[in-house]
């Protein structure tokens, strides 16, 4: 027995995340932007909500927290931190905190860089991870507000969890993530066929997330700061870290790709 995960789509590429303990029957929704749409999952699931887990403030991760709690009496978790800026937040949550869904639990990680108070959940048993805005697949966040080292070293933390992880982000970036990713990476053959890939799901309306963390170690260039063929392509070999990431994340807040996102669902 373990999680099982559904998903409603809000506004044009949010996705909000519901997890399902099978064992205990309870539910979390994680940074549910719109209320309706997540009704509809549990209507159709059967499932009851106990949980909204906010992994930060944005109004399009928050706004039918408010809704929700007033419809089914669920708790609301998020960063102790933002417990003014999230509505209706009852349960604070801090670094390190073990955080249960029923008898799914989950590790709270801190990873400042996009909000000061963002966090990620970390389901190792069920190899997953719900990354809000901090990672996307072949992408990452913007520092709205943490600074390009913050942002860096959240990234490197959730590089370091085990490469089976699954990936759960907050939008459906990818797409338009892998239209930079190209611009400073040409010569990946893994960043090829992961485009490829995403070209043949979006072209039927199909979702591109989860994830592999493997697979965006490979893929992704702002888990590769270190990585020559990134370097040599910005002209920065030899550079620290810190100062590739903050090229690449000045580079792609300027950067128009021609594909995006579009609106589906999850079925």
């Amino acid at each position: 027995m373990g999680l099982l995960i559904d998903c409603a789509t809000t506004f044009i590429d949010n996705y909000v995340w519901l997890i399902h303990d099978e064992s205990t029957r309870q539910t979390a929704a994680i940074d549910p932007g719109q209320a309706e749409p997540v009704l509809a999952v549990l209507k159709r699931r059967g499932w009851r909500l106990d949980w909204i887990l906010n992994t930060h403030h944005h109004r399009d991760h928050t706004g039918a927290n408010i809704i929700l709690k007033v419809e089914t009496g669920c708790r609301i978790a998020g960063a102790a931190i933002d417990q003014h800026r999230i509505p209706g937040m009852d349960h604070p949550l801090h670094d390190g905190d073990r955080l249960c869904v029923g008898g799914s639990c989950a590790q709270v990680l801190l990873t400042p860089g996009h909000t000061n108070g963002h966090l990620c959940f970390w389901f190792a048993h069920d190899q997953a991870l719900f990354c809000g805005d901090t990672l996307f697949s072949l992408g990452c966040g913007r520092l709205s507000e943490g600074d390009a080292q913050t942002m860096l070293r959240s990234l490197e933390r959730l590089a370091r969890l085990p490469g089976e992880t699954r990936i759960f982000c907050a939008h459906e970036y990818t797409q338009a993530n892998g239209c930079f990713a190209r611009t400073v990476d040409p010569d990946n053959a893994a960043l090829m066929a992961r485009l490829a890939e995403v070209d043949q799901h979006r072209a039927v309306g199909l979702p591109t997330i989860p994830q592999q963390l493997a697979i965006e170690l490979a893929t992704n260039p702002f888990l590769r700061t270190s990585d020559p063929q990134i370097t040599s392509s910005l002209g920065l070999h030899g550079e620290s870290p810190e100062k590739v990431f903050a090229t690449l994340r000045a580079r792609k807040d300027q950067f128009h790709p021609n594909a995006g996102g579009s609106s589906f669902s999850i079925r």
